[in-house]
């Protein structure tokens, strides 16, 4: 067995949680894939793999293993796709990451047109509300709205959108229309905890853009709890325009105050850990999701 292939077993035994999981479907052992880790550590020098009676964890050393073995596969498999390239469809295993409102209200619904031009590929999607680590964690490509932290990475913007200010018919009905931005201080504003910008929203006042410091008697780290709440009737959100679009146009939120708002642009990124992109499974998915997010 070569190292790439070693790699590829370790690998398997990381994702799948333990020895028998990783074996399920592969022509090794439980026993085989111990003693293979056992000889890998050995010529390492270094403990890869914490062992529990229920799965394993990987040890710090074992964190940069995999993230290194992940990268040397990826390039080994995009080097053969590419002296190959025109002889198939693009196939394999991609793992996606994105957040809740995100997959909810725009990958999701793509999926089966997705899956119906690229039959050959297997989707992992994993939802999550915070940052992610995407070379620890094995992720292919990361999908995700508004400022980026991480310059290190490779991002493609696939589309651009924007906020907007809403609340739903009974929540106005019972507490007035803000007719001005400072109306919107007598009134309950939602907004996601920890983020401080996300607390001050913008305004045009004549030449200039004037901030308005809101607050409300709840707060979330969520933006679909957000529009939720919004939907419950409990007060006003500023939200990504897509996460809503279909509660306005259907009656059940109301845009407000879309002459004096000065949204900001709110891109959309397709991120990726250098080496990766050039894979056809990857490029085919950030192709496809790009060309759907600018329509």
């Amino acid at each position: 067995m070569g190292q790439s292939d070693e790699m590829a077993a370790f690998l398997r035994i990381v994702e799948r949680g333990g020895f028998s999981a990783a074996a399920r479907g592969s022509p090794l052992t439980p026993s085989a894939l111990s003693k293979l880790v056992q000889r890998l550590e050995a010529r390492l020098g270094v403990r890869l793999l914490t062992r529990t009676t229920r799965r394993v964890a990987l040890t710090p050393e074992g964190e940069t293993y995999a993230a290194r073995a992940r990268d040397i596969l990826a390039l080994i498999e995009a080097a053969e796709t590419e002296v190959t390239a025109g002889r198939g469809r693009p196939r394999g295993h991609l793992r996606v990451n994105t957040s809740t409102a995100y997959a909810r209200h725009r990958l999701i619904p793509l999926l089966p047109a997705f899956f119906a031009e690229y039959p050959d590929i297997t989707l992992d999607l994993t939802i999550i509300d915070r940052p992610v680590d995407l070379v620890a964690e094995g992720v292919d490509v990361v999908l995700r709205t508004g400022v980026l932290e991480d310059s290190s990475l490779l991002a493609r913007r696939i589309a651009n959108g924007r906020r907007v200010i809403c609340a739903a018919p009974d929540y106005l009905a019972r507490r007035g229309t803000p007719l001005r931005p400072a109306d919107l201080l007598t009134h309950d504003c939602i907004v996601l905890h920890g983020l401080a910008r996300m607390t001050v929203w913008p305004f045009r006042d004549g030449d200039r853009i004037a901030a308005l410091n809101v607050r409300g008697p709840v707060t979330s780290d969520s933006a679909e709890a957000l529009r939720d709440m919004a939907l419950a009737g409990l007060g006003i959100i500023r939200v990504s325009e897509f996460m809503v679009r279909d509660a306005i146009d259907d009656g059940r939120l109301v845009a407000l105050l879309g002459a004096e708002h000065a949204s900001e642009d709110v891109p959309v990124w397709a991120i990726t850990a250098p080496g990766r992109h050039r894979m056809p499974r990857i490029r085919a998915f950030v192709d496809f999701v790009a060309a759907r997010a600018a329509e």
